[in-house]
């Protein structure tokens, strides 16, 4: 019986990882064999799907444009987000839950409403098709979501810890850096995991404020089309590379985000 009790959680985790290696399956066939039949394995294993995106400029620089603006925007975000949440933590001033709802309703707004005014702004200012323009429209959503999380975590620490910083002589950069800081090391990686994320699965903004320069592999993606159809075992590759970020991150904040999942507001 222990066993069958287990049974359950084994057949949806296979439920899960079904689509993943489902698509690492597909990355090592050809067009022609997936559209051939129905294959649990390749049954002409080839490597030239990852050595087209590995060699092909157009392929690997839009994993570098990802990631450049992916990262960009979460060291920004959660550089704002933190003294932000901390005056939202430890101060009351007149309309701070209003301007606090308004910071979320950003989040809440979907990234097309905003793709125009972008898309406008950034081609006046010399912005366009720039991995900083992406990042800064990111901003938008990933900073409101920052500091709500970390506000949380930051509530939860005492403000007698503040108090004995003070009295013991601390000024507030050297308390905030060296003491506050590590307390919330949690919200910050749960905010950086989840600000990351965002960023990285992104397309509409992504592909609407690029052209060339700064085109993000998700937008490549979307290339894969022939006058023979669409390259699918090319495709099957490169869905395969843009989980491997993803899985880096998780590998790294783990541990701060079964933590954030138990104290924070996530």
């Amino acid at each position: 019986m222990p066993r069958l009790r287990g049974l359950p959680l084994m057949l949806y985790i296979i439920f899960l990882m079904l689509p993943i290696y489902w698509l690492l399956n597909m990355s090592f066939k050809t067009t022609n064999e997936i559209l051939g039949g129905f294959s649990l394995w390749p049954h002409e294993f080839t490597l030239d799907n990852y050595r087209e995106i590995f060699t092909d400029p157009t392929w690997y620089s839009g994993y570098i444009n990802s990631i450049t603006y992916v990262v960009m925007n979460t060291v920004i975000s959660i550089t704002v987000a933190l003294p932000a949440a901390y005056a939202f933590s430890r101060y009351r001033f007149i309309g701070d839950k209003h301007l606090f709802f308004w910071l979320l309703s950003n989040r809440m707004a979907p990234p097309a409403v905003f793709a125009l005014p972008f898309f406008q702004l950034y081609s006046a200012v010399g912005l366009f098709d720039t991995p900083f323009a992406v990042a800064l429209a990111h901003c938008l959503f990933n900073i409101p979501l920052a500091v709500w999380i970390l506000e949380g975590f930051m509530s939860g620490v005492p403000r007698e810890l503040d108090e004995t910083a003070y009295v013991d002589g601390y000024s507030f950069p050297r308390f905030f850096f060296k003491i506050f800081i590590p307390n919330i090391s949690s919200g910050i990686g749960v905010a950086a995991f989840f600000c990351f994320m965002f960023s990285w699965v992104e397309l509409l903004l992504a592909k609407t404020l690029t052209a060339v320069e700064a085109k993000p592999i998700a937008a490549t993606m979307t290339r894969t089309a022939s006058t023979s159809g669409y390259e699918l075992g090319l495709l099957a590759a490169a869905g395969a590379l843009t989980i491997i970020p993803g899985a880096i991150v998780i590998y790294f904040v783990r541990n701060y985000i079964a933590k954030g999942f138990a104290l924070g507001r996530v």
